[in-house]
């Protein structure tokens, strides 16, 4: 059978189980930190990936949508400030950014996103994304809410937990086989967990209160520019991980998914992945590497199994019972957790700027660079119209900007 070929059997559906416990930990991960409904992220995802799948159905890749990482920070950010629902928004709108994007592909070929947003820019931004959470790691692994003002466990108990969580996670990345190499996250959410029992910090009340049988809380959302505004420029990254993404799985699968369906189309399921995840209430969508991973071990390229992990995603998501049980993992255990993701999430972005080569003793790529960490990471706001400017977004433009008023470097200016 060929990777394209699409072939719904039954016996299929325990490969998309067990696709869908590889992606698990990641999926439910984004929700929990940024206050959204883990459930509502299940059943999104599942939706994402079906919308996804019927966009691409002419050479559908064997792929999973689910929670991005590069969107906690705004998520967090919106909701505290504007609420979930026009949070909400935001998100709707960078999935038709996506879309929009599709389309001028459609018209002016795959170059046109490498020309406008080059790695000397994505980069320094997917770097923002991960530095401005990590002081939110930090304080969670100490046992404090995110921004540190409260502490909920005794630092003493909070440092064990959240390093075992953090090393479990590490050490079964290096040394785990198989599909269990693919789930470190998971494993150490439940070392960790165990570990959590052992200190008598967990509160099953959640679990009781919760119906077997509920339905998600979904929330639609609610126009907000200023939510938009902050949101939009966040969804560049992303778009350019999808490239890469795509690049992965044709790899593993030996089919040019970049040409068939091409990027116009896969872009464009990714956008509306997002923007059906965001009607809902859930967080934006994205393809996960780790199912990639998954696709490379098993062998299994039929598409319709990631159409059985969509059922079963949606399946969950009405389960009650599971959400209880998320909401009681403790703050150490995702805290030491995202010691190590939110640093990963940083390392791509220099590995990014790495693998393009791209030049830091040109004075023209170092202003870029620098402006946009600056800005991201420094607190700057600009105010248009009213609406403040600030944060990742305020990098991600000005980098753009930047990129491309700035002259072209001669040779002679290298700093080297």
């Amino acid at each position: 059978m060929k990777p394209t070929d699409y072939n719904f059997r039954v016996k299929d559906s325990i490969l998309g189980i067990q696709f869908l416990f590889v992606a698990f930990g990641a999926l439910v991960l984004v929700p929990i930190l940024t206050g959204l409904d883990p459930n509502v992220a299940l059943f999104t995802a599942g939706i994402g990936t079906l919308v996804f799948q019927f966009v691409n159905r002419g050479a559908i890749p064997p792929i999973f949508l689910a929670s991005s990482f590069a969107f906690i920070a705004p998520i967090s950010h919106g909701v505290k400030t504007w609420g979930i629902a026009a949070t909400m928004s935001g998100l709707v709108a960078a999935g038709l950014l996506y879309i929009l994007l599709s389309f001028i592909i459609r018209i002016k070929g795959d170059n046109f996103l490498h020309r406008i947003l080059p790695a000397v820019v994505v980069g320094p931004v997917i770097m923002s994304i991960g530095l401005i959470l990590s002081p939110v790691a930090v304080f969670m692994a100490m046992g404090k809410t995110g921004d540190g003002a409260v502490q909920l466990v005794p630092f003493e108990q909070a440092i064990i937990i959240s390093m075992i969580a953090l090393f479990t996670t590490v050490f079964v990345s290096l040394l785990g086989k198989g599909l269990i190499k693919l789930i470190p996250i998971l494993a150490g959410i439940i070392i960790g967990y165990i570990v959590a029992l052992f200190y008598g910090i967990v509160d099953f009340s959640s679990v009781e209160k919760a119906a077997w049988f509920a339905i998600p809380s979904f929330t639609a959302p609610e126009f907000n520019w200023q939510a938009i505004i902050f949101i939009l420029p966040i969804a560049i990254a992303p778009a350019i991980e999808h490239i890469g993404d795509m690049l992965a799985i044709s790899n593993v699968t030996k089919q040019e998914y970049l040409k068939k369906p091409g990027l116009k189309n896969t872009l464009l399921g990714d956008g509306l992945a997002t923007s059906v995840a965001s009607f809902f209430g859930g967080p934006p969508n994205t393809t996960y590497s780790e199912v990639t991973g998954a696709v490379t071990v098993t062998k299994a390229f039929n598409p319709a199994i990631m159409t059985w992990a969509a059922i079963a995603a949606i399946v969950l998501a009405f389960v009650g019972k599971l959400g209880g049980l998320l909401a009681t993992i403790p703050v150490p255990v995702m805290g030491g957790i995202m010691l190590l993701l939110f640093g990963i999430i940083a390392s791509i972005g220099i590995s990014t700027l790495v693998r393009e080569k791209v030049d830091l003793a040109c004075p023209r790529n170092l202003i870029i660079v620098s402006m946009i960490l600056v800005f991201s990471i420094g607190g700057m706001t600009f105010n248009f119209g009213g609406v403040p400017f600030s944060g990742i977004g305020l990098g991600a433009i000005t980098g753009i900007v930047l990129n491309l008023i700035l002259p072209q470097a001669r040779k002679e200016d290298s700093l080297l």
